[in-house]
């Protein structure tokens, strides 16, 4: 990633400055130059030149100073000349890509901080010392969304998440697979949960749109500490299961929006078994064709209603009854009456559920 910025800085320069400029990184290899077919030559012998000097090195008709980031001389500025002005070009050049390399460092060290958080792989006492060393802000309000991406493009999933959030942002974008993307986002004080399905929606007409590629998006509730985050992390991974098992023609799902969904997850599935076993009769839930769940779906969407269900079925109102009362028979339960419609709504749930046998993470 250094080298992009640099090769960008460079590009950027290279009219200003009106000569040869590049870098040459820790094994002497040109890495970003004016002149691009350059890039890739070896020079290894400057950087042994240069540790006999404090200052620039002219070395074959070529000025050279060392870029000096976080402490470190770890890349080479070089212009070409030997006067003065390819000397001034080369002390631009260090202050300026060091400083560019110094805020890269310190962005990737927190992405890989904020990484171990969320895969809980660092102490809770230690996220304290290591924010602090970081200059991180541990009380902003943020919340962890989840990219899946269900079709391929020639562009990595994780490239097509970072370049739309782009570098300067607060937000942090974090691989966690090949098609699992994280993005960390930073929220304002007025921030909701309205306000970060807006945002998901965004992220996924911009994949759509730009890259023709599908994603599913999962978001966790908004926490306002960072050790919360491997929390919302979880509750991310969560909704993306939970909208698979029980509302899969949704493609975005947020945590607080998962209703009984997310209880009947988180049941053990021997006491959901045992649920089963009571409320319906042996065989009672199997014994119901296609087109009576289907019945009971649309009767459940529309609250109950008989007229507006048999309406939306295209079914005379005596037939819908007739399905009804089927029902009633089969499973000792009448979905006229709202306590029956609900444990049988809960009963398919659970079903569902079963039959899915999903990861819990």
């Amino acid at each position: 990633m250094s080298n992009r910025l640099f090769q960008t800085v460079i590009h950027q320069m290279k009219d200003i400055l009106g000569r040869t400029i590049g870098v040459i990184d820790e094994n002497g290899i040109i890495i970003a130059c004016s002149e691009s077919r350059r890039i890739g030559e070896s020079r290894q012998r400057i950087r042994e030149e240069l540790a006999y000097t404090q200052g620039p090195a002219v070395i074959d008709d070529f000025t050279y100073r060392f870029i000096t980031s976080s402490g470190r001389n770890d890349c080479i500025a070089f212009a070409e000349g030997n006067d003065a002005g390819a000397q001034k070009c080369v002390e631009i050049l260090s202050v300026c890509l060091g400083n560019i390399k110094s805020l890269y460092d310190e962005k990737y060290d927190k992405g890989s901080f904020i990484k171990n958080i969320i895969l809980d792989n660092i102490l809770p006492s230690d996220i304290y010392i290591k924010s602090n060393e970081l200059h991180f802000g541990t009380d902003e309000r943020r919340a962890v969304l989840v990219v899946k991406f269900q079709t391929s493009s020639d562009v990595p999933p994780y490239e097509i998440i970072q370049n739309m959030v782009g570098e300067d942002s607060k937000d942090f974008v974090i691989n966690i697979s090949e098609q699992d993307i994280v993005i960390v986002k930073e929220l304002e004080r007025q921030a909701d949960s309205q306000s970060l399905e807006q945002y998901a929606k965004g992220v996924m007409k911009h994949v759509h749109d730009s890259f023709g590629a599908k994603v599913h998006i999962g978001i966790s509730s908004v926490v306002d500490n960072l050790k919360d985050l491997a929390r919302a992390y979880k509750e991310a991974r969560i909704s993306l299961e939970v909208g698979k098992v029980f509302d899969i023609e949704k493609p975005i799902m947020s945590y607080e929006n998962l209703g009984i969904g997310r209880l009947v997850y988180q049941l053990p599935t021997t006491l959901c078994e045992i649920f089963l076993q009571e409320v319906f009769k042996k065989g009672s839930l199997e014994s119901l064709d296609r087109e009576t769940l289907m019945t009971v779906q649309s009767f459940f969407e529309n609250n109950l209603n008989v007229s507006e269900t048999s309406r939306k079925l295209f079914v005379h109102r005596n037939t819908l009854v007739y399905r009804l009362e089927k029902i009633r028979k089969l499973t000792g339960l009448d979905l006229r009456e709202f306590d029956h419609a609900v444990t049988f709504k809960v009963a398919l749930m659970v079903k569902k559920y079963l039959t899915s046998k999903p990861t819990k993470f």
